[in-house]
């Protein structure tokens, strides 16, 4: 179903610049953008939340990895 949503003349232009030279419909080249600027906040959150971590946290962190890069080395042979 498609919704109607104003966006300022100038972001309207760049659309169309956008939508013409990837030779697309603007309504594509509006969903790639919004799902490109949906998955940068992600990433934006992702990095925010690693940069939070104490360094008693990283030490934490990197203390369960060392067990879990032991478990290959159980002892048990490959079949």
């Amino acid at each position: 179903m498609a919704e109607t949503v104003r966006i300022d003349p100038a972001a309207h232009t760049a659309l169309a610049e956008i939508a013409k030279a990837k030779h697309i419909p603007m309504t594509e080249a509006l969903t790639r953008a919004v799902e490109m600027y949906r998955r940068a906040l992600f990433l934006e959150a992702m990095t925010a939340g690693y940069a939070a971590l104490t360094a008693d946290q990283w030490a934490e962190e990197n203390a369960e990895r060392d067990v879990w890069e032991t478990t290959s080395a159980d002892g048990l042979t490959d079949e």
